[in-house]
């Protein structure tokens, strides 16, 4: 659905130029949510600006459903942007209109002038995301959760065939953040839309998104599968995204573990192995001691994993490791 071609992006700085993007290759494919997770300044917001135009490439070049948007004149550019639906972190809802009116602007500024065909249009869109009953109240009558299913729904006014959530819930608490990601997550399985995420919280990406990846100094570092990314983190950016709340890093194994005796290993469980016995076992039949250093069960994509951080002692390490290398688990050893 979206490809970018060594795509890269300068801003005018004082007399010179400033890259936000690097030259970047990136597919999306039609249909899946993907991620773009990075700190402030990452240039994740530089690229999802990119896809619907709003921001014009210094360079590369991008396709959106096999078509060139690059090449695109000013009216052919604002057909192309009806496809692309936006939702943002603040909703941008216009307060003096309704939540009916603000839902219906998008399909009255693209030229449909019935007003039973927009009212219809209207009524599914605030069922669809269930916020029919505040249809007449007004942006400041609303909580921030049912302010941005209005923006969900004024999103889709235009039956889009891409969806650009520019930090959609960042604004949001806990509780609200899980219902509206479950509602995106529903819209793209319904209507097979092809959602672009950008986000600082890999909690977002792991509950929603298919794929990520991940930014850093305007460049794409890492990129693939979520529970893959999640799991075996390569690039030291994604390493600190994923293990920011684990509290285990570098000085971890140098300081809180130093005075530990053993192998210190980290094991990976995906699916039902996640709730196997596997250090009983493991001690049963190989005879070593284990302590458990750190450990965390999640759910990614409604799959359950898991890590653990051991570390083993005795005589029989050798067979232990040997044991572990053969269990439905992926191991590594950190020290």
């Amino acid at each position: 659905m979206i490809k970018f071609e060594q795509v890269y992006k300068d801003y005018p700085a004082s007399g010179n130029s400033l890259r936000a993007l690097h030259p970047t290759d990136l597919a999306i494919a039609a249909g899946e949510v993907f991620g773009l997770v990075g700190h402030s300044g990452a240039g994740k917001s530089t690229l999802l600006r990119l896809i619907n135009r709003l921001e014009a490439p210094s360079g590369g070049r991008i396709w959106v459903d096999g078509e060139d948007i690059t090449a695109l004149d000013s009216s052919a550019l604002r057909r192309f942007r009806q496809q692309v639906g936006m939702i943002f972190q603040h909703f941008n809802l216009l307060s003096s209109k309704t939540v009916a009116e603000n839902v219906a602007l998008p399909l009255q500024l693209s030229g449909m002038q019935n007003p039973a065909a927009i009212a219809q249009r209207v009524d599914e869109l605030l069922a669809r995301v269930a916020i029919s009953a505040q249809a007449d109240q007004y942006p400041a009558q609303l909580s921030g959760g049912q302010k941005q299913r209005v923006g969900i729904a004024r999103a889709l006014a235009l039956k889009p065939k891409i969806l650009l959530c520019d930090e959609a819930t960042s604004a949001l608490d806990p509780q609200t953040t899980v219902q509206v990601l479950q509602l995106l997550r529903e819209i793209n399985l319904e209507l097979g839309l092809t959602i672009v995420l950008i986000t600082h919280e890999m909690d977002v990406i792991r509950r929603v998104c298919d794929r990520v990846a991940v930014m850093d100094g305007g460049r794409v570092v890492e990129q693939g599968e979520v529970v893959q990314v999640f799991l075996h983190p390569q690039h030291p950016t994604t390493q600190r995204f994923v293990r920011e709340n684990e509290h285990l890093d570098e000085d971890s194994l140098q300081n809180d573990f130093a005075q530990v005796e053993g192998r210190i290993l980290r094991l990976t469980f995906q699916g039902d192995s996640t709730y196997a016995p596997v250090l009983s076992q493991l001690a049963q039949e190989t005879g070593v001691q284990y302590s458990i250093l750190a450990g965390r069960i999640d759910r990614i994509q409604n799959r359950p994993c898991g890590q653990l951080t051991v570390a083993l002692r005795g005589d029989n390490l050798a067979t232990a490791l040997d044991w572990l290398n053969h269990a439905d688990l992926h191991l590594e050893v950190l020290r």
